[in-house]
């Protein structure tokens, strides 16, 4: 049954196809759930070329581009219109730029977290641990045109060395382990009160269900933060802080390298917690600590100490708690994806508003190649994880023209071939492998930029001639 939900998210495409430029995934993303969540947030349109959702498909569409460019992206629309004999449209991109400005950036924020939801809460249990759903929470920085709007609002890096720098934003996201579908998003400024990794992450706790466990690096393990989660029944297995010794004399010996301790509650409250929430707060926390040894070649750590809530040895095993946290470094490849398979490292928009918007357009299209992921993993009786995101993107691009222009009888066909060649993608295999943290290519012999670029112009006219 699960198949076949997931099968008809991707070969649903017969009723839209003939009048709106669809993605080969428009099954997970129709126009009636865009215009549901409009109906939600009490926004209406008028009737024109460059509606909500059609603005919306063409966003998708530019972002999962290797381009990236509007130009490319109505040029493919235009192509589209005229394939289905439907009125031409200007390609100049004005028209399609302030249609996204009317996109409300909570429609995409609404779009990203449901398709997000779906396919975690659709994971197959085999996909699970021990039966329980998995989130990662990790952070990134993303960097962004430098013009004055962006500047203001995301701030600068101050550690350039005399570089003039670029504006940058600081992420922090929730993915489903076994999906690796993005849950939810935080964006704040690079530098500023309240813009720090563990803030951005305090104000996603609130989206994490009871049952869940959550993975995290040695940032995230605080005393108030683990005691919060657990009065909301999310368990937690973290890296030990740095700032907290592991002491494994103290405590009740559980067996080798594994301790049962005892934190005490700070003495002073932190500024984010109301004086109410932090008298909520138990006196004290019972955890598990264990030390995991990595006795593997070439890895920068020899051993670190894990901070776990689940308490039931015989459930969680010292062994099961060493192999969840190991996958913790697939939050780190799924960034690695978002930003660098699908080119949200740099953005490209000139607004803070364009710029929140563009994010959360990577994150609804990097969701939606997900799904696709998903269902080709389910038709073939393999893992999500052991799919190539790389691979699918590359053949969701070869498929589009084809997908969206082709005749009704020939589509069940295309859906079905481009389902089957996503699962033949497959990731090696390679558990220890390591490469060294070193660029190969040398920079170009060109000095670092140090003044705006108006300025360096001027003093270029100011060289004499020869």
């Amino acid at each position: 049954m699960l198949k076949e939900r997931f099968f008809r998210r991707v070969v649903k495409l017969r009723a839209e196809v003939a009048s709106t430029p669809e993605l080969p995934f428009s099954g997970c993303l129709t126009q009636e759930q865009i215009e549901g969540e409009l109906s939600k947030l009490g926004i209406s349109y008028r009737d024109r070329i460059y509606s909500p959702w059609t603005t919306t498909w063409i966003f998708l569409s530019q972002v999962l581009s290797p381009d990236h460019s509007c130009r490319e992206a109505l040029a493919r629309f235009a192509a589209f219109r005229a394939a289905r004999q439907l009125p031409s449209c200007s390609t100049e991109t004005s028209s399609y730029c302030e249609a996204r400005q009317r996109l409300p950036e909570e429609l995409l924020a609404q779009l990203t977290r449901q398709t997000g939801r779906e396919l975690h809460e659709q994971s197959l249990v085999g996909w699970k641990f021990h039966g329980r759903d998995i989130q990662t929470v990790d952070g990134s920085i993303i960097s962004m045109p430098d013009t004055p709007d962006n500047a203001d609002f995301f701030s600068k890096n101050q550690n350039q060395k005399g570089r003039i720098g670029f504006p940058l934003a600081r992420i922090v996201v929730l993915i489903c382990l076994a999906t690796g579908a993005v849950l939810d998003l935080a964006i704040g400024a690079y530098r500023g009160k309240l813009t720090g990794e563990l803030s951005l992450f305090r104000s996603l706790q609130d989206g994490l269900k009871a049952g869940t466990i959550l993975l995290g690096d040695r940032l995230f393990c605080t005393y108030c933060d683990i005691a919060k989660l657990a009065a909301a029944g999310v368990d937690c297995v973290f890296r030990l802080h740095a700032q907290r010794s592991a002491d494994f004399r103290q405590g009740r010996r559980l067996g080798r390298d594994e301790r049962s301790v005892t934190w005490r509650k700070p003495t002073s409250r932190p500024d984010w917690l109301s004086a109410e929430e932090f008298a909520a707060l138990p006196a004290e926390l019972v955890l598990r600590q264990i030390r995991v040894r990595v006795p593997i070649p070439g890895f920068r750590v020899r051993s670190l100490v894990v901070v776990t809530t689940l308490s039931d040895r015989r459930e969680f095993s010292r062994e099961d708690i060493a192999n969840l946290f190991r996958q913790r470094w697939q939050a780190e490849l799924d960034l690695r994806s978002i930003k660098t398979v699908m080119q949200m490292d740099v953005l490209r928009c000139k607004t803070p508003d364009m710029i929140r918007k563009e994010m959360w357009t990577h994150l609804l299209a990097y969701n939606l190649l997900r799904s696709l992921m998903c269902a080709a993993a389910t038709e073939q009786d393999l893992k999500p994880r052991q799919v190539s995101f790389k691979g699918s993107l590359q053949l969701l691009n070869a498929f589009y023209q084809l997908i969206v222009l082709s005749d009704r009888r020939q589509l069940d066909a295309l859906c079905t071939t481009l389902l089957a060649s996503v699962g033949e993608h497959r990731v090696g295999d390679r558990p220890d492998r390591f490469e060294p943290r070193k660029r190969k290519r040398a920079a170009k012999p060109y000095p670092p930029l140090k003044l705006p670029r108006h300025e360096e112009r001027k003093q270029c006219l100011k060289k004499p001639m020869g």
